[in-house]
């Protein structure tokens, strides 16, 4: 037991720590409410929930044995349904606008905390399930199909955000009404407007920017780590002896 937990010791601290910012989004948001007997930024909660969605999947895509069954048909349906879900997590970024909203209740500077806090949160929710999905895309592909699909995932990610603000569909929708989803997505493919271009664009860069950032941060940890280990230890200086007078 001693020895699975120090193995998974990082992959704990992440799970926790990812836990530990819901309580405290979660807690923000009741105290607030508390404080204000509003209802404003209670739709936080139930995009944090959205944003879990995603990385439960991918994580549980990563975790499954390698077999037949698991590679051609639960992995691939796993991959849709988190497809469908993934862009809730850094949708939360678009929450953001709502603090142009004045609000004489309470505290600005609390509801940045808020927003930034739930904002930040999902954003990292769906780094690291893109990753893990990304993984998945290496083992059986190969590292360059697995760049082409993070290349691929987040314009598409991108404008799922734009259809959720701007269209007011969400991941339901498209499993309830894939019809009638299918054709408001289909309206915008066909004629697209210059803020939907624009929105692709600037999120996409943005969002690529920071997945790449963590990806070096992160491997550039285990790269300092492994020199670290591969070093040799360095003999302890002695002072020369020299004659007692």
């Amino acid at each position: 037991m001693n020895n699975f937990l120090f193995s998974n010791r990082y992959n704990l601290a992440v799970f926790g720590l990812l836990n530990i910012a819901c309580a405290m989004c979660i807690g923000l948001v009741i105290a607030r409410v508390a404080y204000s007997e509003s209802d404003r930024h209670t739709g936080l909660i139930w995009n944090l929930f959205l944003a879990w969605i995603p990385f439960i999947l991918a994580y549980l895509a990563h975790a499954i044995s390698w077999r037949r069954i698991t590679l051609y048909i639960i992995i691939p349906v796993i991959a849709v349904l988190w497809l469908f879900f993934f862009p809730n997590a850094p949708y939360m970024l678009t929450d953001l606008q709502d603090l142009a909203r004045f609000s004489s209740d309470a505290p600005l500077w609390y509801d940045v905390i808020i927003v930034v806090w739930c904002s930040w949160t999902g954003m990292l929710l769906g780094i690291i399930s893109l990753h893990l999905m990304q993984d998945i895309v290496r083992r059986a592909f190969g590292k360059i199909a697995a760049w082409l699909f993070v290349f691929a995932i987040i314009p598409l990610s991108s404008f799922g955000m734009y259809v959720g603000r701007f269209v007011r569909l969400n991941s339901w929708d498209i499993l309830q009404n894939p019809a009638e989803t299918a054709m408001s997505i289909l309206g915008l493919v066909i004629d697209p407007s210059r803020r939907l271009a624009a929105f692709i664009l600037l999120y996409t860069i943005f969002y690529l920017f920071v997945y790449l950032l963590l990806y070096s941060f992160s491997h550039m940890l285990v790269e300092h780590s492994l020199e670290s280990h591969a070093a040799p230890e360095q003999p302890a200086t002695t002072q020369p002896n020299h004659a007692r007078r």
